[in-house]
């Protein structure tokens, strides 16, 4: 932790040295919040989001808040270790141009329904946004989406390859999402809350039927959006068999970072929400990627009780998106990809969003949080597909 802010109602920590003025303000307001919980938790990689932080933890007495956790419910991320230890050029462009007919990915969706058994199992009668959807999800479990989702294939510190995936619930997370948030504005409003409505952070009481229906239906898309994962999985890795023979994977790595859970922190039972942060208990193997061309890491939880046991969910942006489109160098970027020999995804200027000079340094992001974690795995990109 770098340092602690006490201007507010309860603490500010955070774990980078400076904040851009907006998140900053942002992370007070959730400071200030009537119903948050001993202290907010800022991870290294926080930026600018809706509502709160990109990279924050906010711990709710009893409420909960929809953009505390924000539209792509459960985003986050799955890798996956080969027992190859080699794999040519020629052989990762052809396994990437599988993946790329396999996969759909940014607005594209698969042509038919996927299996029901592709789907998280549930009785759905009791979520009606995920019973509306339902069905438009079929087609779209196993589609990686836009933005910074992306497929990368990686090579360890022993020289294992891996392949990582970021996604998140698609659109049955972005329509719960919406759902629950307007609600949530319209209950508050009908309340008189004293909170102002610019600061983004609606709430529903979690002994309200409207709260414990967002929980469900968040738990759902959180299930939905590691389904996906899952099955781009698998797309993956028969990819890799149709082009490496022999090759062998073990347990993937699945977990979220967009998401609030029921857990006991300082002696309280509290609904923690993470929003762009990683759970870090010392049962939890954790994946931290860099931006594309930068490295990634697996990492182990040290069960921090400041962070509330997080850690954080990327590098972290430093540049808006239409802000690194206006002020990076297309050659600059490609040339700074290609001399590390990555199979890369920066095509034209509209591609410079998810430059690495977009994010920022992942070395350091890793570094101010060692209090929060171990190393277990350094990954190198050999190629990347983004959505």
């Amino acid at each position: 932790m770098r340092k602690t802010v006490h201007t507010e109602k309860i603490p500010i920590k955070l774990w980078l040295e400076d904040m851009e003025d907006g998140a900053m303000q942002q992370a007070k307001n959730l400071a200030n919040l009537p119903f948050a919980f001993h202290h907010i938790a800022i991870m290294p990689d926080a930026h600018f989001g809706f509502g709160m932080p990109i990279g924050g933890i906010l711990a709710a007495d009893s409420m909960i808040v929809p953009n505390a956790v924000g539209v792509d419910i459960g985003c986050g991320m799955c890798a996956v270790k080969t027992s190859a230890d080699h794999i040519d050029e020629d052989t990762l462009k052809s396994v990437m141009q599988t993946v790329r007919r396999t996969v759909p990915l940014g607005f594209k969706h698969h042509r038919s329904r996927q299996p029901h058994d592709a789907m998280p199992a549930v009785e759905i009668d009791s979520l009606p946004m995920v019973r509306s959807e339902y069905e438009n999800a079929r087609q779209q479990v196993g589609t990686l989406g836009g933005g910074n989702h992306f497929i990368e294939i990686q090579r360890g510190a022993d020289g294992a390859i891996w392949f990582m995936i970021h996604s998140g619930s698609r659109n049955i997370g972005f329509r719960v999402a919406n759902h629950y948030n307007k609600l949530a504005i319209s209950l508050n409003k009908k309340w008189k809350s004293p909170l102002p409505p610019s600061w983004q952070l609606a709430y529903l009481p979690m002994d309200s039927e409207a709260g414990q229906s967002y929980f469900r239906e968040m738990d759902y898309c959180v299930k939905f959006a590691e389904a996906n994962r899952d099955q781009m999985r698998k797309r993956v890795e028969q990819a890799l068999l149709d082009h490496t023979a022999g090759i062998r994977f073990a347990e993937p790595i699945n977990i979220a970072h967009n998401y609030a859970a029921r857990e006991h922190h300082f002696g309280k039972t509290v609904y923690v929400h993470r929003k762009g942060a990683t759970r870090a208990t010392t049962l939890d193997t954790g994946i931290i990627p860099g931006s594309q061309g930068n490295v990634s890491f697996i990492v182990s939880g040290k069960s921090n009780p400041d962070s509330f046991h997080s850690c954080s969910h990327g590098a972290g942006r430093k540049l808006g998106r239409k802000q690194a489109q206006r002020q990076l160098d297309l050659g600059e970027e490609r040339r700074r990809l290609e001399g590390k020999n990555i199979l890369h995804s920066l095509r034209g200027k509209h591609d410079l969003d998810e430059a690495p000079g977009a994010y920022k340094d992942i070395e350091t992001v890793i570094e101010n949080q060692r209090d929060l974690i171990d190393i277990v795995d350094i990954l190198q990109p050999l190629a990347v597909i983004k959505g």
